[in-house]
């Protein structure tokens, strides 16, 4: 067993590992701890009632935070002509077609995001065996195949995560920067958790949302009460 050190032991002091607590209280026990020399990530974790080896219980969505992620996020988008410069004005990083295709073939990858206009799939469809366990296959479901590329583009750079449920019921998500305010963190985390819940399958029985936790990067996690989240 890893022994725990006195910064972690340090970190882990007033949290009650079996008490669930109200959101602006977990906001500023997580602030709190993000002691690195970093600007740490404060992210989510959720545990739901599923299990998304059933298409009818898969959680996956996208959702727009109102203060952003506090990252920087590299687009890559599969167009051409028209939708090509459209998405280059809105800033996206990398643009191509089979050009693009030939790069990501070859191994390098050097995108967070990646959008494609409808007609590119049957293209991008040859990519899926690399970005599809990388969770960069674009998708119409959260947005990334459209012919809006302009909106996708701005959606990806201004803040938007996607969210997808993985084995065992997890789901989790960075939603911010220790550096951003204690309300920032607190709408983000609102923002991110209403949208999960609006995306409960069909399949889901029982309990969805089982345990819900904020933790940063280095430090310790801490049980969210959902009814505080939700104003409940």
């Amino acid at each position: 067993m890893t022994q725990m050190t006195k910064k972690m032991k340090a970190a882990r002091e007033g949290i009650d590992p079996k008490a669930v607590y109200p959101l602006g209280a977990a906001v500023k026990m997580v602030k709190a701890r993000a002691t690195a020399k970093f600007d740490e990530t404060i992210e989510v974790a959720m545990n739901l009632g599923v299990d998304p080896r059933h298409a009818d219980q898969m959680v996956r969505g996208v959702v727009a935070l109102p203060n952003g992620t506090g990252r920087t996020v590299r687009v890559a988008v599969f167009a051409k002509g028209e939708k090509a410069d459209e998405a280059k004005a809105a800033g996206a990083d990398i643009v191509g077609a089979e050009d693009l295709m030939e790069t990501i073939q070859k191994g390098t990858i050097e995108f967070d995001r990646c959008i494609a206009t409808p007609d590119m799939m049957p293209l991008v469809g040859r990519l899926g065996k690399i970005l599809g366990p990388r969770g960069l296959m674009p998708n119409p479901r959260v947005g990334t195949v459209t012919p809006d590329v302009k909106k996708a583009v701005e959606d990806a750079k201004g803040g938007a995560v996607e969210f997808r449920v993985e084995k065992a019921g997890i789901l989790h998500a960075g939603i911010g920067k220790a550096s951003f305010t204690e309300q920032q963190l607190e709408e983000n985390v609102r923002a991110f958790i209403g949208a999960v819940l609006k995306a409960k399958p069909a399949g889901a029985k029982g309990s969805y949302v089982k345990k819900t936790a904020l933790t940063s990067t280095m430090g310790p996690g801490v049980k969210i009460d959902i009814a505080s989240v939700m104003g409940e």
